[in-house]
Formats: structure tokens, sequence, C-alpha cells
């Protein structure tokens, strides 16, 4: 009976562990099952690129996944954005800066004050009631859609963590996007401002090896003052003065008599001045972004400037165009050497991520000077990131926001910036930014929307299908139009209407504007309509004193 008893007990305790056995695989094979449905859907997994996520069931984001790994190399870096669960916005007036970096970046949302697209736009949100308001700054517009019920409904929605980036901001800003539980994906305010001055840029130059044009700093209150700081730096008096702050085509000023001095005195006199020799330029522009690995720098590109076709500041900006032989080799050799210094120099100022520089290339010495700062994303860098070199590794913008993702990572800078300098890496491209240049003040009835045109063989332009951005312009008869100005909205000089990308240039080599530009400029603006308003508008329109893009 004994034996029986023991052979009974026996036989269950095996069932038993056969039975957890099975169960135990089961278990196993469905979580090999899930993990595998996981990498199929991510694509193939990245040495330590994924952590175990939390328990909790909270929303997992990248930081989290990426864990105390490394990513390493270009590769790792695309599959963490490609898979990134962080979200980001970028809040400005129009998405155009950043425009496409969604594609490249899961998560990623446009929040905007003007609707270029109808609604069309994915990862585009504009409050659908706007409040009529002459703003007077980018940074009025920021903080207004972050004040804006619509917008805060719209990111609580989402979750209350993530990092937000745009192109202008101050300290009120911040301080909403605190309230909204953001991030703000950017140096400070503070230091933006104070590094944001053509007096402070200079400096930094100075200080980096990098000069600019021959120069001098002080105040007047008269010609004849201008005339004798003038003379204490051997600059001549055929001038060009600059104001620390403010948009080029507004704060500088071409001096070379009396007249000129007393046409814009008001914005002259007892000012901080950084009063210039005139040289005969070549403007031309670059990005960089200062990493924890050093500072990576974009393509070299031609600015359109000054062109009455396009807007009616002299010397405003108005445009870019990127292609292989900007200048001469040496003198793109020197701008990215210089751009470099000037990055290692910011980094101490306690600047990291993204900057433009302007460039003055003088048409008779081939000397380049430093023209510019612009401590953020630019007008530039819609162009930077669309460039051959930005699809073979992935957008320069792209390692701005791994500064600010809270994970390590590693590259080669030297390897990149080699890679970047050489010519066949980079194709062509262009852009015009369009400014109501008449001087009439009109109701817009009639504007054309955003998405792709074509050049028709008569020279005139019709539109050719939707789209969000200027991927897929397939050659130079077509172009991407991104709308800032709208029906029912006012036309009157400096307003910005749009923004047109194309493939190939719009200047030719002694940087002046092609005829293939002016079809483009004379199609689009044969395409709005707009007639006097009867009375007043209400509300006075956009002064738009600042830089809008």
């Amino acid at each position: 009976m004994r034996a029986i008893w023991v052979a009974v007990v026996l036989a269950a305790t095996v069932a038993l562990v056969l039975g957890a056995r099975l169960v135990v695989t089961r278990l196993r094979r469905a979580e090999n099952e899930r993990r595998e449905a996981d990498r199929r859907r991510d694509g193939p997994s990245t040495e330590g690129l994924r952590a175990e996520a939390p328990s909790s069931g909270a929303v997992v984001t990248s930081e989290q996944r990426a864990g105390s790994g490394v990513l390493h190399g270009i590769p790792a870096i695309r599959h963490f954005f490609r898979t990134n669960e962080t979200r980001i916005y970028f809040v400005s007036a129009t998405a155009f800066n950043l425009l496409g970096i969604d594609r490249w970046v899961r998560n990623f949302r446009f929040i905007n004050y003007y609707d270029s697209f109808d609604g069309s736009h994915p990862n585009v949100f504009v409050p659908s009631e706007r409040e009529p308001r002459p703003f007077e700054s980018i940074e009025e517009i920021c903080n207004y859609l972050l004040g804006h019920k619509e917008v805060v409904d719209y990111v609580g929605h989402r979750g209350d963590r993530g990092k937000v980036a745009f192109l202008m901001f101050d300290e009120e800003t911040e301080a909403l996007a605190a309230e909204l539980g953001l991030e703000v994906a950017f140096p400070p305010a503070e230091l933006r401002h104070r590094m944001d001055s053509k007096i402070e840029t200079t400096r930094l130059g100075n200080e980096a090896g990098v000069p600019s044009v021959p120069n001098t700093m002080g105040r007047a209150t008269s010609y004849r003052e201008v005339l004798v700081l003038a003379a204490s730096a051997g600059l001549g008096d055929d001038l060009v003065i600059q104001t620390p702050y403010g948009d080029s085509g507004q704060t500088t000023f071409f001096v070379a008599s009396e007249d000129d001095w007393n046409a814009d005195e008001q914005k002259m006199a007892g000012e901080d001045l950084k009063v210039m020799k005139r040289i005969e330029p070549r403007e031309c522009a670059i990005e960089g972004v200062i990493t924890r690995h050093g500072t990576l720098v974009g393509p070299l590109m031609a600015e359109l400037t000054g062109f009455p076709e396009l807007t009616p500041y002299d010397g405003g900006w108005c445009g870019n165009d990127v292609f292989p032989d900007v200048l001469t080799e040496q003198q793109r050799r020197l701008a990215r050497e210089r751009t470099i210094a000037m990055g290692e120099r910011l980094r101490r100022e306690g600047y990291r991520g993204y900057f433009e520089l302007d460039f003055l290339a003088d048409a008779n010495s081939g000397e380049m000077y430093l023209g510019e700062l612009n401590p953020r994303v630019t007008g530039a860098s819609s162009i930077t990131n669309v460039t051959a070199v930005a699809y073979g590794d992935m957008p320069l913008f792209l390692f701005h926001l791994l500064e600010y993702m809270d994970v390590d990572y590693e590259i080669d800078v030297d390897e990149l910036n080699r890679r970047w300098a050489h010519p066949g890496n980079i194709d062509d491209w262009t852009q015009f930014i369009l400014k109501q240049t008449e001087d009439v003040t009109e109701m817009i009835t009639r504007a054309p929307t955003s998405g792709i045109y074509r050049m028709q063989r008569d020279g005139t332009i019709a539109f050719a299908r939707r789209d969000t951005d200027w991927h897929t312009v397939a050659d130079e008869s077509e172009a991407f139009y991104l709308r800032i100005a709208s029906e029912g909205q006012y036309r009157y000089p400096g307003a910005d209407l749009g923004i047109m990308v194309t493939r190939g240039r719009f200047m030719d080599e002694h940087h002046e504007l092609m005829d293939r530009a002016r079809d483009w400029i004379t199609g689009i603006k044969s395409q709005f309509e707009s007639v006097p308003p009867e009375a007043p508008p209400s509300v006075a329109p956009e002064p738009f004193g600042f830089k809008m893009l």
C-alpha cells in the first residue's frame, strides 16, 4: 500500500512539473512573439537603444527607452528618432523653418498662428479661433499661442511632458512653456538675446579670430559725430551703420552723405552703433550645431538680399541659393573653419545647439568677413535640412535635438564635417521669401494655396498638386509654395506673402536674379487678387518690423 501511495505522489509531482514547464514555455513563446512584432514594427534593433518599459503603464519616452545605452553613430540615432515617443513641438508663426522635420522625428508637431495648409497637414495645429491683433514680434506670437486655450488643451491631451523649440522666444515664453510641462530645447532666452546683438557678435568674433568688416563702435547724435567715429578707425566716409538688434534689412543703414544720415537719423542717433567701411559684399550664410562632440557645419549658401522684386527693404534678406561651388573653394574652406571657431567660442559662453552665421565675401579682396550671428534656427534652415547631405546622414536640426533629448550618443564630428564639405554631397536648391513690395494696402480676395506649382512652356505657372513640404519637387520646372497671407487678410508694404522653394538656382555668378527667378516671382504674384478696403481695417495690419521667418 505504501508503495502505491509513493507512486501516486511521484506521478502527481511529475504532472505538476510538466504542467508548470508547459505554462512557462507558452509564456516565453508569447513574449518572444510580442518582441518579434515590436522589432518588425520599429525596424532592426540597435544595441543599447531599448530598455525595459516601466511597470506603471506610463508613456515610455525616448529617453527611458534609450536608458543608459549609448547611440553609436548615425544609423542608431536615426532609428532613435524614427521610434521617438517624446512629444516635441515647434511653435512659431508658420511651420516654414522646420517644415519636413516631422518626416524624420516621430511625435513632432507644429503649433502655428497662420493656417498655411487649411487643416490638411496632419502634424500642424492651428487654433480655430485666433484673435486679430497687430503683433510686434515673433515672441509675442509664441506667447499668444502658448496661452491660447485650444493650444493648452491640445498639448494637455497629448500629455504634459515634452520638448518645445521656437524661432524666437523670451522669458515669458519660457514660463508659459513650463506651465504646459514643456522643456525649451534651446539655451536660455537671456543668453540668446545677449549673443544676438551685432555688437556682441563682433566682440565674440574678434576673440575667436573671426574678423568683421573694418569697423568701430560708439554713439553719435549727428552726422559730424559719425564722421569723427569713422575717421578714428580710418573707415573713410562711405559707411554702413548697424544698430544692435533687429532685421538687417531694417537696422542696417548706408550712409555716404549727410542726407543719408538725416533720412534715418531717428533710428540711429543716440544708439549703440557699429560703423563699418563699405565694401562690395557677396552675402552668404552657413549654419552649424554645437554638440558635446564638437561643432558640426552645414553647407555654405548664397543669400538673396535687397532685390526690389521681393522686398521693399534695401539690404533685406529675401532668400538663399545652395549649390556645390558657392564662391571659391578657399572661401568655402575659410567659412567652415571660421564657423567652427565661432562655435567653440560660443560654447565657452554656455551656448549649445543650432546657430547661423552670415558672412560677407569682399568681391575685391576675397576676404570672408563675419556679418551676423543668429543663435537659433533661421530662414536658411529650410534649405540646410533638405540638401543631399541631410538625406545622406540626417538633417542638421536633429543633432540639435540630440543635445536636449537626455541621451548619450557618439558621432565622429571631423568625419561628418569632411563629408559635408565635399562638393559632390551638395545639390542645388533655392528659395525666396515674397514680401509686398508695392506701396498699397488692399484686402486679399484670392491667394495661392500651399502646394506644388509647375512652370508652363509659356512662362506662366499653374497649381499641380497639394503637398505639405518641398521634398517631392521633381526638378526646376516645379516649385513648392508655402502660403502666409490668405483671403480676408491685408497686403501692405513689407507684409510677408509667402515662400517658394525649388531646385536649381535663382542667382547667377554675379549675384543677380536669373530670368527663371523672375518668372517664378511674376507667376506667384499673378495668383493674388485684392481690392481696396471699403473702410480702414478695424485692426491695424502687423508692422512686420521683425524677423517673421
